[in-house]
């Protein structure tokens, strides 16, 4: 599971690098280990959701495959990686569409 917060990132990489720390704060190293491993190279910013690394949606592509997840699920999985490949899902220009409202009298106030 790859962590959530650059805070929780930081906590899990000083466990999986100090067995005493780990011990100390009640982690398994084993545990910390393999949480910094799925955390690598991610980048936390402020603000809005993270993406995706490519090598991290592969891998979750991998094991629905695995653990016989419905191909549709398995589908929209890797066509939404293909999405942040491109640089963007949804939110990017064009894939959704806006209607102009007019008001009455230009926006005026009475």
């Amino acid at each position: 599971m790859p962590a959530k917060t650059a805070k929780q990132k930081k906590f899990m990489d000083a466990a999986a690098h100090s067995p005493a720390f780990a011990k100390k704060v009640g982690v398994p190293s084993k545990v910390a280990k393999e949480f910094s491993e799925s955390s690598k190279g991610m980048k936390f910013s402020k603000g809005g959701e993270m993406k995706e690394s490519k090598k991290m949606t592969g891998k979750e592509v991998a094991f629905m495959k695995k653990k016989g997840a419905p191909k549709s699920m398995v589908k929209h999985e890797m066509k939404e990686a293909k999405g942040y490949a491109k640089g963007g899902g949804i939110e990017s220009k064009g894939k959704t569409k806006g209607k102009m409202v007019k008001m009455a009298m230009g926006g005026k106030a009475c």
